[in-house]
């Protein structure tokens, strides 16, 4: 191989980056392959001080982003990363919400604008592995942002042609359903809430599946780096049992693959590092 392996991940907001791809992060940073995040919103959309949610009175939205940014630099360093771009566009908020109309919100930039500045960091790092999401913003999240960065990361790839190997992060349906049940069993409220047969990643789509067991720790870590969207997270709440089984592991769809690599894999890098 005649160029360092890297991997690039490009999330939404400050905090994606934890639960989908926290431990590969922090795994092939430990062994030795460059990581590169691109978050591509500041995450003005987050809670403010005090749980202050956006649109109400005492909102900041500047002052939410400084914060959340800050928090994204923790978690960095909790994973190891090598890299963090900031693509700095602004929150577009939840879908349906009134941020959603702001011109400058990331879902309202035109794809080719968004794209050529992702595109740029591709040439500049020439990634071998990206990840991102899929069409839906991840396993059906349809999150503006989330969309727009499928949008863009697929046109940044046809575009450059770099990648060797593009992925987008799954949530396994099977895996859902085991957390949910080990969450009820533990006495977790739910609040009522149930996931529809239809949420996350059909389970045959899943082609690669990879451990990242002796990186939980640091994915908690990173996780609540973001404690000002603590509120939102779920999964800190959770059992500590039911933690280590929803971070063991990080699910993959393989969308593109230009090396000799299994159908289903245990290395998003198989077949790049001796070529």
């Amino acid at each position: 191989m005649d160029r360092q392996l890297t991997l690039m991940v490009v999330h939404a907001h400050p905090d994606d980056e934890c639960l989908s791809t926290g431990g590969i992060l922090a795994r092939y940073t430990d062994e030795g392959i460059r990581t590169v995040l691109v978050t591509c919103t500041n995450g003005e959309q987050g809670d403010d001080q005090g749980g202050v949610k956006p649109g109400e009175p005492g909102h900041d939205d500047a002052a939410v982003a400084e914060r959340r940014l800050a928090e994204l630099r923790e978690s960095v360093s909790h994973l190891g990363i090598d890299h963090l771009e900031l693509l700095g566009y602004r929150d577009s908020g939840m879908d349906g919400w009134d941020a959603n109309a702001h011109p400058d919100a990331f879902a309202n930039v035109p794809v080719e604008t968004a794209a050529a500045k992702l595109a740029a960091l591709m040439e500049h790092y020439r990634p071998q592995v990206v990840v991102t999401y899929d069409e839906t913003g991840g396993g059906g999240y349809g999150h503006p942002d989330h969309v727009q960065t499928h949008r863009i990361t697929v046109a940044a790839i046809e575009a450059t042609g770099i990648p060797d190997k593009f992925y987008y992060t799954a949530i396994p349906r099977a895996a859902i359903k085991r957390m949910f049940e080990l969450m009820r069993d533990s006495g977790v409220d739910l609040g009522g809430f149930e996931p529809s047969d239809d949420f996350g990643t059909p389970d045959e789509r899943v082609t690669s599946l990879v451990d990242v067991t002796p990186f939980v720790e640091r994915k908690l870590k990173a996780l609540q780096a973001h404690e000002s969207q603590g509120e939102n997270i779920f999964l800190l709440r959770m059992p500590e049992e039911a933690q280590h089984q929803a971070f063991a592991h990080e699910a993959f769809e393989r969308k593109l693959c230009k090396v000799d690599a299994p159908d289903h894999e245990e290395d998003l890098f198989a077949g790049l590092r001796d070529t």
